[in-house]
């Protein structure tokens, strides 16, 4: 009886150390490590540089006063279209400034000094007058005398002379009034100011005298800057006009690293600009001078401005304006068929770069040679084939020749 019951006991301590032996081998056998697998592909692999960029005109015109004046109200607004030479709005002489009490003074001192000097220029063409007349009539009786021989040829050229210089004072006298008559109105002209009536309802009333300011080219209005009626001065902007469908392109900011990777020419990708498909475009021109810019996180950087015109026909971006925002995708490389590889599945080793391979269930870890990448994709040179499996992300624990399994499978 006692050895059943040690035979139980002994079979019993038996079963319980197999299944906690079972435990831990079970719990400390090598499990495979889920990963997610990418392919290395074959086909065509584009490299770009990405910016936020914005569309202009490259032309601007502003049209502006010409004179100081009483701005009308500007009916024109934006994305109206006009004409070349077609009025965009009106404009008219204002009144004349109000003069100050000296002001006022000093201008009626001088009126009354210009027509007492005009006075004096008066009495000086009577005078030259006179001496004029009495000169002909001496030269005229000379004539007579020196016909029948009583004075000398020489005092006939003198009274003939003294004829012509008496003509010459008169003509002299006549011009001096004519100058005294000019700065009579001048000084006259000083003494206008708002409390002439007659002269403000005339200035007023009189819509003849509208200057109209007109379109430089046939565009669109870009922005009124200036709308409601008022006294503006000379060269006050009004209106922006631009010809947006001949004339739009896209400023882009590039950073000064990114800039030096463009040329002039190169294809350009313009998306999410609203559009079912990205338009084509061109770089026309890049910035020599680079500018400070700081980031939305405070760090200064260095940019510079590229130019891309639009290649697209101009029915493919129509709905395009003035001062949008797009995205630019400026082509720095591209193949039609390369060998690819997920840029995710790269990491550093030893100096170059690797990749874990996924071979019967465990990574391989291969080093390879790598081209040009866009952040998705890289070129790959040496290393991997087509249809390869590698390992994206790779976890920092992952090492060769561990057990690894496809993310959703056991």
């Amino acid at each position: 009886m006692a050895d059943r019951r040690n035979r139980t006991r002994l079979i019993l301590w038996t079963l319980l150390a197999l299944l906690l032996g079972g435990a831990l081998v079970a719990a400390f056998w090598p499990r495979a490590t889920l990963v997610d697998l990418g392919e290395v592909t074959q086909g065509p692999l584009t490299v770009t540089i990405d910016e936020e960029g914005k569309t202009q005109v490259h032309d601007v015109y502003v049209v502006s006063t010409p004179v100081a004046g009483r701005l009308l109200r500007v009916q024109v607004i934006a994305g109206d279209e006009m004409e070349q030479g077609a009025p965009v709005a009106h404009m008219r002489p204002t009144n004349p400034d109000a003069l100050d009490i000296r002001t006022r003074e000093q201008a009626m001192a001088a009126t009354d000094a210009a027509a007492a000097a005009l006075k004096v220029a008066e009495a000086e063409v009577n005078a030259a007058a006179a001496d004029a007349d009495l000169a002909a009539s001496e030269y005229t009786r000379s004539q007579t005398l020196a016909e029948r021989g009583t004075i000398s040829s020489a005092a006939l050229d003198r009274f003939r002379s003294e004829a012509r210089a008496a003509a010459a004072r008169l003509e002299t006298a006549r011009a001096a009034v004519l100058m005294r008559q000019a700065e009579l109105a001048n000084a006259r002209a000083q003494l206008i100011s708002f409390d002439d009536l007659g002269l403000a309802a005339a200035v007023a009333g009189n819509h003849s005298a509208d200057i109209p300011l007109v379109a430089p080219i046939a565009g669109r209005i870009l922005r009124v800057l200036q709308q409601s009626e008022t006294i503006v001065a000379a060269g006050t902007a009004v209106v922006e006009l631009g010809d947006i469908a001949n004339d739009l392109e896209v400023v882009v900011e590039l950073i000064s690293s990114d800039a030096v990777q463009v040329s002039l020419g190169d294809r350009v990708l313009i998306d999410d600009w609203g559009g079912d498909a990205p338009l084509d475009g061109a770089v026309t021109r890049i910035a020599p001078l680079g500018r400070t810019k700081v980031s939305a996180l405070g760090v200064e950087e260095q940019r510079v401005d590229v130019t891309v015109r639009f290649t697209s026909p101009l029915e493919a971006r129509a709905s395009l304006g003035h001062g949008y925002r797009v995205v630019v995708r400026i082509v720095t490389w591209e193949a039609d068929d390369a060998l690819q590889v997920p840029q995710s599945a790269l990491f550093r080793a030893g100096g170059s770069w690797a990749v874990f391979r996924a071979e019967d269930g465990r990574a391989r870890q291969v080093p390879v040679a790598i081209g040009p990448g866009n952040g998705v994709a890289a070129q790959v040179v040496e290393g991997l084939t087509a249809g390869d499996h590698v390992v994206l992300y790779p976890p920092a624990d992952l090492a060769e020749g561990d057990l690894i399994a496809a993310r959703g499978t056991e």
